[in-house]
């Protein structure tokens, strides 16, 4: 009997809400590859559900800053090293320099998915010095791949027109083709029955995602639950803008919950948001996992001006 190939896919995420890595790790499996997931593991990753594939979880002490990025090489690095693999998988760049260094020492493929324009994130626009080390890092890698995919069209012609020589695939991140069979009320989560409810949500609720003006306005507006959901950069500042403004009777906020669970929230609601500003390359042609979700959910949509969600819309 033939072994089944190795796959190793590398993710600078806890996994636990990572849908776009959890599918495509299912999916590999599914055509018979023997597959493992390497994410990391913080004080507060929530413990990981039983998966058809392996995971290995990577202890990362710092947060944030060039100390996370930094730890994060040089660990997944030396996980790439001392396992034998036959086929790497790298999501986004903050993961893809040890991947290409290991698929050029051990000679094997290597497959990239980047998940967004990364160096054109709002993050990196004040920032010149760790920008350019991160467009250095793409320079001396991606122009050298022969198997890369994205999320939507527009990154993928972003990406063309920098590097001529690739020829990139877009796999839209669209949930299950299996609408939720389970159908929560909103009287079992304990939400008005009564009010127009809105609902953001997502794991990276930072700057620039129109969060800040939506609490301005949820303030004048009567009759209207408004559930966020998720975590991010700015989730503390929310917290303090709700407090200050007294708020808390038209604001739920959650920490991040499990997929499945966030969902049952989604689906009580009447309208769901995705308010990303048109100020950075990365938002301007970003497709959120988010506007699947809604739809999939049966709500109405309220949408920023930017260009993949609009024609979607």
């Amino acid at each position: 009997m033939t072994s089944k190939k190795t796959v190793y896919i590398s993710v600078s995420s806890d996994l636990f809400t990572d849908q776009r890595v959890q599918k495509m790790a299912t999916s590999i499996v599914e055509i018979n590859f023997d597959v493992t997931v390497i994410c990391i593991k913080r004080k507060d990753s929530p413990p990981l559900p039983n998966f058809s594939f392996k995971v290995i979880q990577i202890p990362i002490f710092f947060k944030r800053s060039i100390f996370f990025y930094l730890e994060l090489q040089i660990k997944l690095l030396l996980k790439l090293i001392f396992n034998k693999i036959n086929i790497l998988h790298s999501n986004d760049l903050d993961t893809l320099l040890p991947n290409y260094l290991v698929s050029k020492i051990k000679k094997i493929d290597l497959i990239y998915d980047t998940h967004e324009y990364f160096t054109g994130v709002p993050e990196l626009i004040h920032k010149p010095i760790v920008k350019k080390i991160w467009n250095t890092i793409e320079q001396l890698t991606m122009p050298n791949l022969e198997y890369v995919f994205t999320v939507n069209n527009s990154i993928k012609m972003i990406y063309e027109a920098i590097y001529p020589v690739l020829n990139i695939k877009v796999v839209r991140n669209i949930p299950s083709i299996e609408r939720r069979k389970i159908k929560i009320s909103r009287k079992d989560l304990g939400l008005p029955e009564d009010k127009i409810i809105l609902i953001l949500q997502g794991n990276g609720i930072n700057v620039d995602r129109g969060v800040e003006e939506l609490l301005e306005a949820v303030e004048t507006i009567e009759n209207i639950l408004l559930l966020i959901i998720g975590n991010g950069i700015i989730w503390d500042k929310i917290e303090h803008i709700v407090k200050d403004k007294g708020i808390s009777n038209k604001v739920l906020l959650i920490k991040r919950l499990s997929y499945e669970k966030m969902m049952h929230y989604t689906q009580c609601a009447d309208i769901g948001l995705s308010l990303d500003k048109p100020n950075n390359p990365n938002y301007i042609n970003s497709l959120p996992n988010k506007i699947f979700d809604y739809i999939e959910s049966g709500l109405a949509l309220i949408i920023s001006d930017v260009k993949e969600p609009k024609e979607i819309i």
